[in-house]
């Protein structure tokens, strides 16, 4: 007896007057392959690039090939997008923050990531080239608010310096109260050694996103 996936393949086979030969080419496998997997259900299961492929080819969701359920919308937080950068170079001005759209993510992704809850969350741009090659310019990177300076530790921040948004590796020193404000690529400046009282930090970075290419 065929499962629910085998039942679903063939039929947007046969609904797309497709034969096994060339699906099982269109994966770049066997020519045998796919009538293998619903006819005598070997693999067990496709393999989640093969299945992604098919249900971009097919254009289903991927679920109704074996894959899990899309998440409802109440597992859903969008996030604003800001019409704001963080400069990882000598820094930029800060002249609003106009909301420009909203990158939906998983409740329970942010619950690991952030501290806050998701009002407290936003997504701003990256430029500038001083914190390569962990950023790069043009990323866009998910700014976590609700931690700051009362919580901060070694890592990643968006902070204000005399009224310039900067993006900046902080490290904390060994005397309380000071800090390293550092650029990752070592043709930009840091400061070695300065107050956290003389910085706002504004967030966490806790997440980045860029286009491949």
């Amino acid at each position: 007896m065929m499962t629910q996936e085998r039942t679903a393949l063939q039929a947007l086979i046969d609904a797309h007057r497709e034969d096994y030969t060339s699906v099982s080419r269109l994966l770049g496998r066997n020519d045998a392959y796919i009538q293998q997997f619903i006819r005598r259900g070997t693999p067990r299961r496709l393999a989640e690039a093969d299945r992604r492929k098919l249900a971009r080819y097919f254009n289903v969701d991927e679920s109704v090939l074996g894959g899990p359920a899309p998440l409802p919308p109440a597992d859903l937080v969008r996030v604003p997008r800001l019409a704001v950068g963080a400069s990882a170079g000598a820094g930029r001005e800060v002249s609003g923050e106009h909301v420009t759209g909203t990158i939906a993510f998983p409740r329970p992704m942010l619950r690991e990531m952030a501290a806050a809850g998701p009002d407290h969350l936003s997504i701003i741009r990256v430029e500038g080239e001083s914190m390569e090659p962990l950023l790069h310019d043009g990323d866009e990177i998910l700014v976590d608010r609700g931690d700051r300076a009362d919580r901060l530790r070694d890592g990643i921040y968006v902070l204000r310096l005399e009224d310039r948004l900067m993006v900046k590796r902080i490290a904390i020193g060994p005397v309380h109260g000071r800090i390293a404000v550092v650029s990752d690529n070592d043709r930009y400046p840091s400061w070695p050694d300065i107050a956290v009282s003389s910085i706002d930090v504004i967030g966490r970075v806790v997440w980045v996103g860029r286009r491949l290419g």
